[in-house]
This record gives structure tokens, sequence and C-alpha cells, in this order.
């Protein structure tokens, strides 16, 4: 990778200058299929989207919540979608002409049965600028980050409410953005946050200069208000998955398929403000 700046460290910086919070939706690759993925990418990008997280189906998703387990059934069920699927959709974009960074989001079990090596190869090749890996703990995850760094990739990390020490050890490693888990539990949408979130953002806050961005159950315009004056980024799943879901009858549709992307279009649109 040489000296070549990482697309998400560009994109914050450039929020950065503009007083803007990213807003970092993600979406479960081949929900309903992996050409209306594309198309699904490029509406986020056109409502204002600052990078999308590229979640990779998988059949036992210990993470998330229903509305994301259900984008994961109805992908491998439609297609069999794969690790390698998920990654091309990144190509597939660019050569759509999206612009927008792309962060694969994937458990840890699907990279190894791939090889390490070949899949850094390839996610590097395919124009992927960071990598989410819930389950992959910090303590195990030296030869990934290791890996990662030559790459030029960013290994962001996960952190939730827990002792002060291992917040400050998971921040000071971190690179593109820390991943702040803004309620205990599995993803989903949630109408409060636990009652520490504030006290915790703060922790993560002054253990590191890297962006820190929250997510896991955000999914309205006040929410993401509320959170940007604390917080470099506000990512927003399952809302978005299941405006997807809410969408898919249409998206199937060749004649209504516009009208589907419109309508993800305009909720993501609202979050943007």
């Amino acid at each position: 990778m040489g000296n070549q700046v990482n697309a998400i460290d560009a994109a914050f910086q450039r929020l950065r200058g503009e007083g803007r919070t990213a807003l970092i939706p993600f979406l479960t690759i081949g929900d309903p299929d992996l050409a209306t993925s594309v198309e699904i990418i490029g509406a986020l990008e056109q409502a204002g989207a600052d990078m999308v997280e590229l979640g990779v189906p998988y059949s036992d998703p210990l993470a998330d919540g229903p509305v994301i387990q259900r984008a994961s059934e109805r992908a491998l069920s439609n297609a069999r979608v794969t690790l390698v699927d998920c990654i091309e959709v990144a190509e597939q974009s660019r050569n759509a002409g999206i612009k927008l960074p792309f962060i694969l989001f994937t458990y840890y079990n699907p990279v190894l049965q791939y090889g390490l090596e070949r899949f850094f190869e390839l996610v590097t090749a395919k124009g992927i600028s960071g990598l989410i890996i819930p389950d992959l703990p910090i303590e195990e995850d030296a030869e990934l980050r290791a890996m990662a760094e030559e790459a030029g990739i960013h290994l962001i990390p996960l952190v939730a409410p827990t002792s002060n020490d291992r917040v400050k050890r998971i921040a000071a490693k971190a690179r593109g953005f820390v991943y702040c888990v803004s309620s205990l539990g599995v993803t989903g949408v949630r109408a409060d946050f636990h009652q520490g979130i504030d006290e915790f953002l703060a922790t993560v806050r002054s253990a590191t200069d890297t962006p820190i961005a929250v997510g896991f159950g955000i999914s309205s315009r006040e929410q993401v208000e509320r959170f940007s004056k604390q917080v470099d980024g506000v990512i927003v799943g399952s809302a978005i998955v299941r405006k997807i879901e809410e969408a898919v009858p249409l998206l199937q549709s060749p004649d209504k398929k516009q009208e589907g992307l419109a309508q993800i279009r305009a909720f993501v649109s609202e979050l943007r403000g």
C-alpha cells in the first residue's frame, strides 16, 4: 500500500473540516440479491452516507438481533452468498462509480476458512478499507492485526461498556475508528440506551486520538443528533436493514425496483438531516 491514505482516514479528515459527523450505514450483502446490493450502496451514497459497512451474511450471527438475522437468512437462501461474493460487491460498486469507503463486517470463521493471506490479497485488490470482526477478541487478534497493518487496511475494534482498563487497551490499538457499542446485547432498534452511555463514550474518547463511532440500536434522526455531539461517526444497522426488508417485494419487481430504492434513499436522507 505504501503511503496511500486509507479512505476511512480521508473521510474523517474531510468531515472534521466540515464540522460534520460521519453517517455509516450497515447492510447485509445479498439481501435480497447481490446485484441489488450494489444498487442499494449507490442509494446510500446518494442519500449522504459517508462510508458503508458491508455485512457478510452468516448462519450463526452471535452479535446480531432478529432483523439482521432475517437478512442473513434471506441472503443465504437466495444465493448462498459467500465471503468472496461480498468482497466482489465492493469492486462492482467501484465499477459503478461509487466512491464511499467500504468496511467489511464478517465473523472470523469465513476468513479463517478462506486463508488469511489469500483474504488480505483479495480485500486489498477489491478496495476494502476496513474490517470489523465482532467475534475476534483483542487477546487473539495479533496475527490478523499485523497483516491488516501491512496491507494498509484498518482493523476496527468493537468496544462495549467494560472496565476502563480494557477500554483503554482496545482503544490504544484501534485503527480507522473505535466502534462503541451503545447498548449491551445484540444489535437491534432501541428507544433508549444504557444509562452510562455518555460516560462510556467520554472514557473511550479520552483513551485515543482515533475517531470514535457509536452503533447498535440507532434508528432515528433524533438519536443521530443526540450522539453527533459526542462522536465522530454514527452507525445505523438494523433500522436500515429493516427498511430494506420492507422494500424487498419492490426491489424484486423490475417495475418497482426504483420505488424500493427511493424508499431506502429517503430514510437515509432523513437520518443525515
